[in-house]
């Protein structure tokens, strides 16, 4: 399960490098060249969100026991995945303002206010949108410490189960030892009451005998 985990990690790694560079590159092109370039990133970004759905799936079927490590490392791709579709916006706005500024020409340059403003949005959009993944990572880890307690708890009350039927066996081994210890000590008591018995007739016994030997002299 880690290995496919760690492939797709490694694809991860490859695919986000490459996008890093090719974004760098979309403010330093111009035409044709910058719309296939931008295209490529929205194309190669939407790769890494799939990879990223993979690797969450793979998260999810590691044992409780080992998922820490794998989640730290998710949260980590998720927040370097934020900031690539962030540095992608506002290369993307860049490249909207330029695009517009060559259309119109010097009425292109009415619009910076529009432009600062617009990235004023972006970056408040971006804000919120960092606060809503951070409580979404809670949830997650919220409920994965939920089951990782049920499923300490239902192996405690298994081993509780276990304790329990140990007891009832050894209520009734010892139950079963009583009444043999209680059967022996009866017959030992009877061995008792009956040499007593034998030892008090032969005693009775050689005392007549004593007595009719001497009376018949």
């Amino acid at each position: 399960m880690s290995s496919d985990f760690e492939s797709y990690e490694q694809d991860f790694a490859v695919l986000t490098a490459e996008i890093t560079g090719r974004i760098g590159k979309v403010p330093k092109l111009v035409g044709d060249e910058k719309q296939q370039m931008v295209a490529n990133v929205e194309k190669q970004l939407e790769e890494a969100r799939e990879l990223l759905e993979q690797m969450e799936l793979e998260v999810r079927e590691i044992p409780p026991q080992s998922r820490g490590m794998y989640s730290s490392r998710m949260r980590s791709y998720k927040q370097e995945m934020g900031k690539l579709e962030a540095d992608f916006k506002r290369s993307r706005i860049a490249y909207s303002d330029e695009v517009r500024n060559e259309l119109l020409g010097d009425d292109g340059n009415s619009s910076e206010n529009q432009r600062a403003h617009l990235l004023d949005n972006t970056e408040r959009l971006e804000r919120s949108s960092r606060r809503l993944e951070a409580g979404y990572q809670i949830a997650v880890e919220t409920e994965q410490i939920g089951q990782e307690m049920l499923e300490n708890l239902s192996h405690d009350r298994e081993k509780i189960q276990r304790a329990r039927e140990r007891l009832r066996e050894a209520d009734a081994n010892l139950g079963k030892s009583s009444r043999i210890l209680t059967g022996m000590l009866r017959r030992i008591i009877q061995n008792r009451i009956l040499i007593v018995v034998l030892a008090v007739i032969i005693i009775f016994t050689t005392i007549v005998a004593i007595f009719f030997s001497v009376k018949g002299r």
